[in-house]
């Protein structure tokens, strides 16, 4: 058994089987993407040899650990059976210590090579955050509501661009009506693991494409490294007719369950103004959808001037479409840059 540094441990992840061997509820808080949950202690089962540690000490924790562990240590090793049959396994807990340190004991003497993660996974989430605070060539891609700056940022990473698509990997278009029709949002944390999965395959010496996002997406937030490095990069700034805006909006959430539309309208009333909620209600209800459409950029298109205000010092470069059609944006942006 070898105990890993961070960077090794990434490095063979993308070829062997991780097993996570915290508790489900840790799992489920975070942890490695394409990892496996195996715990050695169910959710209750830590609680209370946490609580015997603090109240009687040490010794007494450890041998109540046995006691709980002792019955499906033959579950633990077929349970690795079937997630590594080749048995070669990474294995970490949260700091590296007796939880994985127990559970690898357990599959080499059951025939497996195990490799721990040295500081297990605490380790991890301090190489995330540190990643994300190594300069990179960010550009972060604006435009007004509807430019289809998701669609784009699709076309450039088929052009060889690098690219994050930070709305996917939050599962939220980052507005009143980002959640809509989409899977529940990840934690935080494991939106920042996800996040630094693709962060770390990409050259930084070359440029990085993300949208312009706010701090938070949803319920989930940004890494604050690269939150910072966000807010001094350099922004295009896409200009899209206002009329192909409407058209990409009333395709994109058009389709989209009419009262979960309405809610979310309510929800941004206050800044719409009570008349103006009226009517754009009352225009979803006849279905007259390109007009919802449209009084609700007066709101929005607004909001984005008052962003480009507070971001006058960051450079920035224009580029005025006369489309909608996103390959053909990407394609005038990546002229503009290059030229």
């Amino acid at each position: 058994m070898a105990a890993l540094p961070i960077s090794d441990f990434l490095t063979r992840a993308g070829t062997l089987p991780v097993l996570d061997v915290r508790t489900p509820a840790e799992f489920a808080q975070g942890h490695i993407p394409g990892a496996c949950n195996l715990p050695l202690f169910s959710n209750e089962e830590r609680a209370q040899v946490g609580t015997t540690y603090k109240q009687i000490g040490r010794e007494e924790a450890f041998l109540q650990g046995l006691d709980l562990v002792g019955p499906k240590m033959r579950a633990l090793v077929e349970a690795g059976q079937q997630l590594a049959p080749q048995r070669r396994v990474l294995m970490h807990c949260w700091r590296g210590g007796m939880r994985s340190g127990s559970v690898a004991w357990l599959l080499q003497t059951a025939g497996f090579q195990v490799d721990t993660l040295v500081g297990g996974y605490k380790a991890y989430r301090h190489e995330v955050l540190e990643a994300f605070a190594r300069p990179a060539r960010l550009l972060v891609l604006a435009g007004e509501t509807g430019s289809g700056k998701t669609a784009i940022l699709r076309a450039l990473a088929e052009r060889g661009e690098q690219v994050i698509d930070l709305e996917h990997l939050a599962h939220h278009r980052g507005s009143a009506f980002g959640g809509i029709g989409l899977p529940a949002q990840p934690t935080t944390e494991q939106f920042q693991n996800a996040l630094h999965a693709t962060w770390a395959t990409f050259d930084r010496a070359r440029r990085v494409w993300l949208e312009d996002e706010s701090f938070s997406i949803g319920q989930v937030q940004l890494p604050h490294p690269l939150w910072q490095q966000m807010k001094a990069a350099h922004v295009v700034q896409v200009q899209v007719p206002r009329h192909a805006r409407v058209q990409r909006l009333v395709a994109e959430y058009g389709s989209l369950e009419r009262d979960a539309l309405a809610h979310a309208i309510l929800t941004i009333q206050k800044r719409l103004g009570g008349q103006h909620v009226a009517a754009t209600l009352d225009a979803l209800r006849a279905g007259r959808l390109d007009e919802v459409a449209e009084r609700l950029l007066v709101y929005y298109d607004k909001s984005y001037q008052i962003g480009l205000q507070r971001r006058q010092a960051q450079a920035t470069t224009p580029v005025a479409c006369t489309t909608g059609d996103p390959v053909r944006n990407a394609q005038q942006i990546l002229q503009t840059l290059d030229a």
